[in-house]
């Protein structure tokens, strides 16, 4: 059974880049690079600069995070 450890932190999204993938500032400070979820873009969901999100990002890769509401 796999024990995957997600951490949801809340960002802004400060610029958009190639493939639905953005840079997104953190709360606490960090960037990061983030991508939509499936569901998001099955929606069409827009998420532009300056947009608030909650983000979830894996314990093994902290600089990588998926996009999963925007706020």
């Amino acid at each position: 059974m796999k024990n995957n450890t997600f951490f949801e932190l809340e960002g802004v999204v400060i610029n958009t880049m190639p493939n639905a993938t953005f840079k997104v500032k953190l709360k606490n400070g960090n960037i990061i690079n983030a991508y939509i979820s499936g569901k998001i873009r099955k929606n069409f969901i827009k998420i532009m600069i300056g947009d608030n999100v909650k983000i979830l990002i894996s314990e093994y890769n902290s600089n990588i995070g998926r996009i999963i509401h925007r706020l």
